[in-house]
């Protein structure tokens, strides 16, 4: 049995960080209907701390009902025509699950691949059609711990004729690493409030540029991400046209989670979160681990590191390991997906866990388990 509480746990898999306090605080808040003028205030105030934290200007930034793979979704649902040319970039996970949802849409997928790891060539993704109708990318690939470099594709697409989109995953970045939506040119980005941003999963904080509004399929086939249908109710004055009911509470606790974030500063969340990622990952090397990702590119909130098999106690498996840490030590790490399931470890330090302490903690207790 666990010898500590869940709420005791520090949670250092690619998944939900430890909540701020004010985020606590956030689910604490008296509940209001969907449709309240103070509601609709805090929705409003929502938005804007997203913008900061995207750093756009884009009207229609606000946190979607649903996770990440929704914002995904509604990110390709509403510009994919049956035809479309989509340049997807693919290094991991999330890029294949960005191919798949393309296809679906009815979209011409033309892949630019690098190994799971490794780090996909933003040129490459500029030259692989002349004029797709998208260029997508993960900026932080959560299956492999790596960060790709978005920041010159928008530029690139700038520089010849043509309406391309590009569209940009942030789910493990915003927060966490510099996010520049207006800086890079990007047309839809969409994130997830589980990893620096600190708050339990359960939205999509979603920006859209005019441009790709401009762009959008007149009836997408979704009817719950239709933009055109959201934009009517989370824009514009309070006469509001009714589209779901949203989760209070969850925007309660993002709006109070945002909140901490601006207060604490961007810039300073940056550098705590690459603090901590250098503290863990030197420890890591210094303890003769081998990583992953390659030097430049690591993202300091997301650790992948291969399994130390050698050290492995006899007759121990991984997974093994990873649950005598959460059992003994209320230490939770995520294991390897895809082609690195059983291979790799992956580490999260991000949002509230992002915290010198955690990372000591965690390097004491591998020490343990280990030796």
């Amino acid at each position: 049995m666990p010898t500590v509480s869940l709420s005791d746990r520090v949670l250092m898999g690619p998944g939900p960080s430890n909540p701020y306090p004010e985020v606590a605080a956030g689910f604490a808040r008296p509940m209001l209907g969907h449709l309240d003028p103070e509601f609709i205030a805090l929705l409003d105030e929502t938005g804007e701390r997203l913008r900061t934290v995207f750093r756009t200007s884009n009207a229609l930034t606000f946190p979607l009902s649903g996770t990440g793979s929704a914002g995904m979704e509604a990110a390709f649902v509403n510009v994919v025509r049956p035809g479309d040319v989509v340049v997807v970039g693919v290094n991991g996970l999330f890029g294949e699950r960005m191919c798949d949802v393309a296809a679906r849409c009815g979209g011409e997928v033309i892949r630019v691949e690098a190994d799971w790891g490794q780090v996909l060539d933003p040129q490459a993704l500029l030259d692989a059609h002349p004029e797709p109708r998208v260029i997508a990318v993960v900026h932080a690939e959560t299956s492999t711990g790596v960060r790709n470099d978005v920041s010159c594709i928008g530029s690139g697409v700038a520089d010849r004729s043509g309406d391309t989109l590009v569209l940009v995953d942030c789910v493990t970045s915003l927060g966490g690493i510099p996010v520049e939506v207006d800086g890079w040119q990007v047309d839809l980005a969409y994130s997830g409030t589980q990893k620096c941003l600190g708050v339990p999963p359960g939205l999509s904080p979603f920006t859209a540029s005019p441009r790709a509004l401009s762009q959008l399929v007149e009836k997408p086939r979704s009817w719950y991400l239709d933009l055109s249908m959201l934009a009517r109710y989370v824009t514009g004055d309070t006469a509001r046209a009714y589209h779901h009911t949203a989760p209070i509470a969850m925007i309660f606790a993002l709006h109070a989670a945002l909140g901490a974030l601006l207060d604490e500063g961007l810039d300073e969340s940056f550098a705590r979160h690459q603090q901590c990622g250098e503290l863990l990952q030197n420890g890591l090397i210094n303890r003769g681990f081998r990583l992953l990702a390659p030097v430049g590119h690591r993202l300091p909130q997301l650790t992948t590191v291969w399994v130390p098999v050698e050290r492995l106690p006899n007759g121990v498996e991984e997974a093994v390991v990873r649950r005598l840490l959460l059992d003994r030590y209320g230490i939770e790490i995520g294991s390897g997906v895809g082609p690195h399931a059983g291979k790799v470890w992956r580490i999260g330090c991000m949002g509230h866990t992002a915290r010198p302490a955690n990372v000591l903690a965690l390097l004491g207790a591998l020490d343990e388990v280990l030796s």
